[in-house]
């Protein structure tokens, strides 16, 4: 038995479940969402609360039950509260700033990157330019957008310059001792 998938779903005040024969579409004060399920699970909606159960016992069916639980949830979640994700930029001259819909990074190469705001995610640079933090109601589209400004100049462990997650810890690396 799934531990998460046999938890019911909570729907606040405001946010309306609906469900369709292969699509469930949530809607709240943040805007609309929705995702496709696979005949292997079943979705309803009883009493303010989403229930998700599996149709049939087999591996595939065990595995969507949780999965599916947790799409509805972070659906429900991001049209209610949203999704925020905090990056801080560390190193000398290193900074972000916001023209329109472009993040435009200096992160010490010769060139400075333009990175285009996708559709339905906010981005804002607080602390001078050192902190980028990703706010949207798509929980993975907020993830891959932070994900790909990381990517533009990963954390490195000497000096820990780079672009790191809030939360991250980089653990740091001796240098030489310059012993002969």
């Amino acid at each position: 038995m799934s531990r998460i998938g046999v938890k019911p779903v909570q729907v606040p005040q405001g946010v309306k479940v609906t469900v369709s024969s292969e699509l469930v579409t949530v809607e709240g004060p943040k805007g609309k969402l929705t995702q496709s399920y696979v005949p292997e699970v079943e979705i309803k909606v009883e009493g303010g609360a989403v229930h998700v159960a599996r149709k049939s016992d087999s591996k595939q069916a065990r595995a969507y039950h949780g999965l599916y639980r947790n799409l509805v949830n972070s659906m429900v979640i991001g049209v209610s509260a949203g999704f925020t994700r905090a990056l801080l930029i560390n190193g000398v001259g290193y900074r972000a700033e916001v023209q329109g819909k472009l993040l435009v990074l200096s992160l010490g190469y010769s060139n400075d990157f333009g990175v285009a705001i996708p559709e339905g995610l906010a981005v804002a640079v607080e602390a001078n330019g050192q902190k980028v933090v990703v706010t949207g109601r798509d929980k993975q589209q907020v993830g891959q957008f932070a994900s790909e400004i990381r990517g533009l100049r990963l954390p490195e462990p000497y000096k820990g310059k780079g672009i790191r997650y809030e939360e991250e810890k980089i653990r740091k690396k001796v240098g030489k001792t310059g012993v002969k």
